[in-house]
């Protein structure tokens, strides 16, 4: 693919300039609409797609891995950063991402960045327009600066016993970011020996990979770490391995390393930390490395004692992961012994999800069901843990500009 600023010499010839950079636009403005397409077409480059800035649009055409650039118009956003934080699920890693706004702040320009974005101030000139393009295709060949491919958002999922229902959880809110939300995904499973991932996601005949002799001291780069995947969906793989001699703890740095080369291919590596498989490492590893940390429990005394040590360590830890706390209802709640009130006062912190107690749950998975797609007391709790690490306000909150969006494109 050649570089827009080769494209811009008035000496390349026309079949040079169709070959030009992949990019489309996603206006909210005929005046932004216009003057991309004018400033493109003035310049003699390729003019980019031309599509309205709306959830399921977006969906459709920014997953396309032909991309390059993607334009984002945010000029009617009342928080641009907001709405970029809730859209950025749907944007591949690859594509270098400019957002246009008329939000005047430093801080904007702080927070996108830190997202991996750049920001245009808006109005601006065509002549302007066309520099800064250039600017961001020189870094995208240079693979400098925000040109380099965008993260996975790392989420932990921590069971604080074991029986609370963390690989569930796990197994539902991957398939809903990759079969609702349009996000790409990675399972990364941490029991080398068991556990029933693959029965949760539906998967038949499944069995680990066995991590190659000398494995550890391979070159292990991208397209290895993709090969020791296996795909689920399009969107969706689970990385999950075992070794007859490898130690746990050789298996848990092999995984990592693996997981770090898929961190730039993916959307969101989502990983289960259920209590049989994890340690002191991997919540110090999670609290420094993770975006978000979902600790499940179940309503007992011992369970709560357990996640309010977690949440101990993760303080002393000072991390910058937002935690996500769910109450799992694995028996009828008449069998807690302790209710959301005491929860809430001995963690010293609201409980953000509760998942009710679902009779019919058992019955929905061995038929190979998601509960997320179906009507179930449960399904709207596992709705309101997706929403929660999209940014998104769970239904019954008050609306954002980007629901309002949703909501006026789904008409």
């Amino acid at each position: 693919m050649l570089d827009l600023v080769e494209l811009l010499k008035p000496s390349e010839s026309a079949e040079q300039e169709s070959a030009g950079l992949s990019s489309v636009l996603f206006y909210q403005t005929e005046v932004c609409r216009g003057l991309v397409e004018e400033a493109f077409t003035f310049e003699g480059l390729i003019v980019p797609k031309l599509l309205e800035n709306q959830d399921e649009i977006i969906k459709k055409h920014a997953r396309s891995s032909a991309l390059e650039i993607v334009i984002v118009e945010l000029n009617e956003s009342s928080n641009v950063t907001e709405d970029m934080r809730r859209i950025s699920h749907l944007l591949p890693n690859s594509a270098s991402v400019i957002v246009i706004g008329s939000e005047d702040a430093i801080s904007t320009i702080r927070n996108l960045k830190a997202m991996g974005f750049y920001y245009l101030f808006w109005p601006v000139s065509k002549e302007e327009l066309i520099d800064f393009v250039k600017n961001v295709s020189d870094n995208r060949q240079r693979n400098a600066g925000l040109g380099k491919a965008r993260e996975a958002k790392k989420v932990a999922f921590w069971g604080a016993t074991g029986g609370v229902g963390n690989s569930l959880l796990v197994a539902e809110i991957a398939c809903e970011l990759s079969s609702k939300k349009n996000s790409s995904c990675v399972v990364v499973d941490h029991d080398f020996v068991g556990g029933n991932l693959d029965i949760l996601l539906g998967l038949k005949k499944f069995e680990k990979k066995d991590i190659p002799p000398g494995a550890l001291t391979a070159n292990l780069d991208t397209s290895y770490a993709l090969n020791m995947t296996q795909k689920i969906t399009p969107m969706l793989s689970i990385l999950s391995v075992q070794s007859k001699d490898l130690s746990e703890t050789q298996m848990k740095e092999y995984v990592r390393t693996l997981s770090d080369e898929l961190s730039e291919q993916t959307n969101f590596l989502i990983e289960d930390l259920s209590r049989s498989v994890n340690c002191k490492l991997d919540l110090e590893y999670s609290a420094k490395e993770c975006d978000a940390i979902v600790i499940a429990l179940k309503p007992t005394v011992a369970c709560l004692r357990d996640a309010s040590r977690v949440c101990s360590q993760l303080r002393e830890l000072q991390t910058k992961a937002r935690i996500i706390i769910v109450i799992n209802h694995t028996a009828p709640e008449k069998h807690a012994t302790v209710t959301r009130e005491e929860i809430e006062k001995y963690l010293r912190r609201p409980i953000d999800v509760t998942c009710p107690y679902d009779g019919q749950m058992s019955k929905a998975l061995l038929e190979g069901k998601h509960l997320h797609d179906l009507k179930l007391p449960i399904s709207k709790s596992i709705n309101q843990i997706t929403a929660a690490l999209l940014g998104e306000k769970s239904e019954g909150g008050k609306s954002s500009l980007f629901a309002k969006l949703l909501k006026r494109s789904s008409k």
